[in-house]
């Protein structure tokens, strides 16, 4: 049986591709596809006129003709040459400047895939693969452009082609044999270079494990985040030879391309030494046998170079088209990669000034390439305005029954309802309106604190809300403290004047971005992991301000902290396990209660005895 990475055919042809390519330069550039075009018959006359002048001047020479006839001659011909040079550099050049708008907007398009693509797909290492490939098409790799490469190199294919016929038709009225002995030797050529670009795309997907690996470790020893556990816990030499490791097996990989590459280049470079010495030996034999003129000898040695230039430049061109055709095939089944939504029959307009109901009818997922489901058959309503505790161990699935609400995840099986609406009536932009969650993984950018917490550009951003919601999560003393205040930028690696915020301070702000959208419904994850007791409590008073009128989620590892919820759900194995008030869980002596037990030994008088007593009993086990 083959192997399917090894048969796989690329996601669209060439033609297609060159196609799609032109299409979109017309759409974004329009410009930059008229000048390139513009250079094609221009190229072809000056290369003709290259050809025919040194033929002229000894014509003009062996001719007898006068001094000034064959300056008016000569300097005539020289100077339309030295206009159509200019016009085709400023026409290339205008065009280069041009045709960066098209690279441009289609990197818009790669970027907004990558910011609008539901999370279930965007999560998974195929869909996150294609991305990185199809990024390739929009950047410069070793001098290749692939987005951009592709219309120019048809261009350049075109403009050879024609050259070939019509210098084809001058060499064959010198002799029917040339045309045939220029022309056969490239086939050899032209396979060569198809097996290494079917070599090359057959590997591509090991490439690009290769680059993302790679890059991935590249950006350990500058990311600030890593800082301190690399130098605390001695990372370094582990980071450098890992790097050293991923660093050998690419350039093994990169070995054997350039071998194929050796090889495909010999061959050509043998073929090029057949062909044109054999197209010399027979010129030289007609001149020999005073079949041809001396100019027209000069004019067809001139032209069999040209005529091999463009033989050389059709199999080129259209090898280098293969290739980049293959970056853009990825690109485009990147971008038409089938993205899941809501049919759009419900509004969530309608939900957002009331807190909702929210009900999973026996709701399963199961992660792609998994064995089991992480969550099984789990079915509960939570009321309107309820507030709901979901505790468990580590890896009860928690977090993604949470993602599941939040619409990040598609039920495998099972529906989720709000409102009594199935959630696949709502366009998935529109119901995530509904939510304001606060994950446990953090993470900001270069904005500033205000525009971190309306999630908005500065145009957009209510800055006294802003303030309002950073102050209430436990934020005020910071911003006092800072000389701009909530106009303070973030991440001082790059702004010069940035600030690095602390887990808590983090957490907190995250909290003010959670108030900020007011959403209906409030989801915090673990928020105040990062918090000394004194924030905690501060956080959980200002959270039974903020979940008022509204239906909430709340997970913790802190048991003492869920007795404020109306109800908890103890998750075990994908599955509620226990379900009721705090006070409920802890008389009814299962598993919550043993928890909780366990927790709050940590914090009683007879701390020592249970402390010890648990130690001894870990110890005989």
């Amino acid at each position: 049986m083959k192997n399917k990475k090894e048969t796989k055919k690329p996601y669209k042809s060439l033609p297609s591709n060159i196609i799609w390519s032109f299409s979109h330069q017309l759409r974004y550039a329009p410009s930059s596809f008229i000048l390139l075009a513009l250079c094609v018959p221009l190229n072809i006359a000056m290369t003709y006129a290259g050809i025919y002048l040194p033929s002229l001047v000894v014509s003009e020479v062996t001719n007898g003709s006068t001094l000034e006839h064959a300056v008016t001659v000569v300097g005539g011909l020289l100077l339309v040459m030295l206009l159509g040079g200019i016009l085709t550099d400023t026409f290339s050049r205008l065009a280069d400047s041009r045709i960066g708008i098209y690279r441009h907007k289609v990197t818009l398009e790669v970027w907004k895939k990558a910011l609008g693509c539901p999370y279930q797909l965007f999560e998974s290492k195929k869909m996150r693969d294609l991305q990185n490939r199809a990024s390739r098409a929009t950047e410069n790799w070793n001098g290749v452009q692939p987005l951009t490469n592709l219309p120019e190199k048809t261009l350049r294919l075109t403009e050879a082609v024609i050259s070939y016929f019509l210098f084809g038709t001058v060499l064959t009225f010198v002799s029917p044999w040339l045309v045939p002995i220029l022309t056969a030797a490239p086939v050899v050529n032209w396979f060569c270079a198809m097996l290494y670009r079917k070599w090359e795309y057959s590997h591509r997907e090991e490439q690009s494990d290769y680059d993302g690996k790679l890059w991935y470790i590249q950006q350990k020893p500058s990311d600030f985040g890593y800082a301190k556990d690399i130098r605390i816990y001695g990372m370094a030499d582990w980071i450098r030879d890992m790097y050293k490791k991923l660093t050998a097996e690419k350039l093994k990989w990169e070995n054997k391309s350039i071998l194929r590459t050796f090889l495909s280049g010999l061959a050509d470079l043998f073929i090029i030494l057949i062909r044109d010495g054999a197209a010399y030996a027979l010129l030289i034999a007609m001149a020999i046998r005073g079949e041809i003129t001396v100019d027209r000898f000069v004019f067809c040695f001139a032209a069999i170079s040209s005529f091999a230039s463009f033989i050389g430049s059709i199999v080129s061109n259209y090898n280098a088209m293969q290739s980049v055709s293959l970056n853009i095939s990825d690109l485009r089944e990147y971008l038409d990669t089938a993205e899941s939504d809501g049919t759009g029959e419900a509004n969530a307009d309608d939900m957002l000034a009331s807190s909702p109901e929210i009900t999973f009818d026996h709701v399963s997922f199961r992660y792609d390439g998994a064995e089991t489901d992480t969550i099984r058959d789990v079915s509960f309503t939570i009321r309107s305005g309820e507030k709901i505790a979901l505790v468990g161990l580590n890896g009860a699935g928690k977090t993604t029954l949470v993602k599941l609400l939040c619409g990040l995840y598609e039920p495998t099986s099972g529906e989720i309802r709000v409102n009594g609406i199935p959630v696949k009536k709502f366009l998935y932009r529109d119901y995530f309106r509904l939510f304001a969650p606060v994950f446990q993984d953090v993470k900001t950018s270069i904005f500033s604190l205000a525009e971190t917490v309306s999630a908005k550009s500065e145009s957009e951003t209510d800055y006294a809300r802003a303030e309002e919601c950073m102050r209430r999560a436990g934020l005020g003393e910071k911003i006092d403290s800072l000389p701009k205040g909530i106009y303070t930028k973030l991440d001082k690696q790059v702004n010069r004047d940035g600030i690095e915020l602390s887990g808590g301070e983090l957490q907190k702000l995250m909290l003010a971005r959670a108030m900020y959208k007011d959403a209906p419904v409030l989801v915090l994850d673990e928020p105040t992991a990062a918090l000394d007791p004194i924030a905690e409590s501060r956080i959980y008073e200002e959270y039974l301000k903020m979940a008022e009128h509204k239906t909430s989620l709340f997970i913790s590892h802190r048991l003492a902290s869920t007795r404020f919820c109306s109800r908890i759900f103890y998750l075990e194995n994908g599955m509620i396990a226990e379900e009721g008030t705090h006070s409920e869980l802890v008389h009814a002596g299962g598993k919550y209660a043993e928890l909780f037990e366990i927790q709050s030994c940590w914090y009683r008088d007879d701390f020592d005895g249970i402390g010890n007593a648990a130690i001894e009993g870990g110890t005989d086990e």
